[in-house]
């Protein structure tokens, strides 16, 4: 067993959503702030960026607020893997339909983010 294989399987529903929080945040951020200087760099808007970045740091917010509840509702896993299975395909459809925007950087990292994101989705599910 790995490392990583390891690690994956000590961690309960609770931990994988605080995780995906600090990750969702942290991109959002990132997004948020260097919206104006990564447009350049990545080969996408600043105004996706920024929007983007808004709406994973008030995801990330929802993610904590539903990982510090003291029964975890169902339903709400299932929103949170099904809203993460959506954002991998978009992000796929946005390196398809931009390819021709998009930096070599821009689609590297929208690729990475998208494998970070099925991996949660995926442990979610499992946990769910």
């Amino acid at each position: 067993m790995t490392t990583t294989t390891a690690l994956a399987t000590r961690l309960d529903l609770r931990a994988v959503l605080r995780l995906d929080a600090v990750a969702s945040g942290t991109l959002g951020l990132a997004a948020t702030a260097g919206a104006g200087v990564l447009d350049t760099a990545l080969g996408l808007p600043s105004n996706l960026l920024l929007g983007v970045g808004v709406f994973l740091v008030v995801y990330a917010a929802g993610l904590v607020a539903l990982a510090g509840r003291p029964v975890i509702p169902r339903p709400a896993t299932w929103v949170v893997v099904l809203g993460n299975a959506a954002w991998v395909l978009a992000s796929l459809g946005l390196v398809v339909g931009a390819w021709d925007r998009l930096t070599v950087l821009g689609a590297v990292i929208v690729l990475a983010q998208a494998a970070a994101v099925a991996v949660f989705a995926d442990l979610q599910y499992a946990r769910r």
